[in-house]
């Protein structure tokens, strides 16, 4: 088990706001289901748990890396005692910017879980390097990490297959092939466009698809709307620049897509608890004392 220091619930708040963050806590059993917008990264390093994630069980043994989008509702039902874990969360931005199958990032986002075949008994031990040097390296240590594992996650995709049928294990099999196509195809479009004025009658006529057509793929396919997945995939951009950056919350509004300011406090405070400018304050400070 992991001896390096971790403040869990600092990191579990820091992480909760969409930023990148590794940290090892003993596994317990939840008392209900939570989400939140990264891709996260799973890696148990003893012991096994069992999730229930989009309505299904899924168990996960010692010794194998897990991905799968956290925005879908999970929660762990059983687990071993003292089970050590270390979670990796992956902004969802950063993940649609791998160059991954577009297929294989489909079905992710459509709420499937990728788990290594077989035990990686190296993955157990660089995973507790990252724990250690995100937690007490420099800034350049913790840029290496970050780069490490959007690599291991390229890496995880090649190795199981990546876009072949059965790499992925389905947690929903009635998604159609034409749904999953319509939603990907607007996905693309947002990710590319969402600076700029959107309406889902504009996306869906992009996409080559009606707009009620449009609702449907999507609300099956992600369990969202498109303005939904749109408003999140803004408000991401927009927490990484409040985070990253200096610039005016005025000007970050507008270079996120959203109208106004005042529709980017409201949706922005709907989605996190809090206003764009206490977040920015909550985020320098956990920054500024870490070590």
């Amino acid at each position: 088990m992991s001896k390096f220091p971790i403040s869990a619930v600092q990191d579990a708040l820091f992480a909760s706001r969409g930023d990148f963050m590794i940290e090892c806590h003993i596994a317990n059993a939840m008392n209900a289901a939570h989400w939140h917008d990264h891709v996260e990264l799973n890696y148990l390093l003893d012991g096994q748990m069992t999730y229930i994630f989009n309505g299904r069980q899924e168990k996960v043994e010692a010794g194998r890396l897990v991905l799968f989008w956290a925005a879908i509702p999970h929660r762990t039902i059983a687990v071993t005692p003292n089970a050590p874990l270390v979670c990796i969360y992956l902004p969802l931005v950063d993940f649609l910017g791998l160059p991954i199958d577009r297929v294989a990032r489909g079905r992710i986002m459509q709420g499937q879980i990728l788990s290594e075949a077989c035990q990686n008994l190296i993955d157990g031990a660089v995973s507790q390097r990252w724990l250690k040097e995100w937690t007490v390296g420099d800034a350049t240590r913790r840029e290496l990490v970050f780069e490490e594992v959007k690599l291991r996650v390229r890496r995880l995709f090649i190795d199981n297959g990546g876009e072949k049928e059965g790499a992925l294990r389905h947690s929903n099999r009635t998604n159609s092939a034409t749904a999953v196509r319509h939603t990907e195809a607007l996905t693309d479009l947002i990710n590319r466009h969402f600076d700029e004025p959107l309406t889902v009658p504009q996306l869906a006529k992009l996409a080559g698809v009606h707009p009620t057509t449009a609702n449907k793929a999507f609300q099956k396919v992600l369990g969202m709307s498109p303005n939904e997945y749109l408003i999140r995939y803004r408000i991401a951009r927009a927490m990484k620049l409040l985070a990253d950056t200096d610039d005016p919350v005025l000007k970050i509004a507008f270079d996120c897509g959203f109208g106004s300011s005042s529709r980017f406090y409201e949706l922005f405070k709907q989605r996190t608890g809090d206003t764009p400018l206490v977040f920015r304050k909550s985020i320098n400070r956990r920054t500024s004392e870490r070590p």
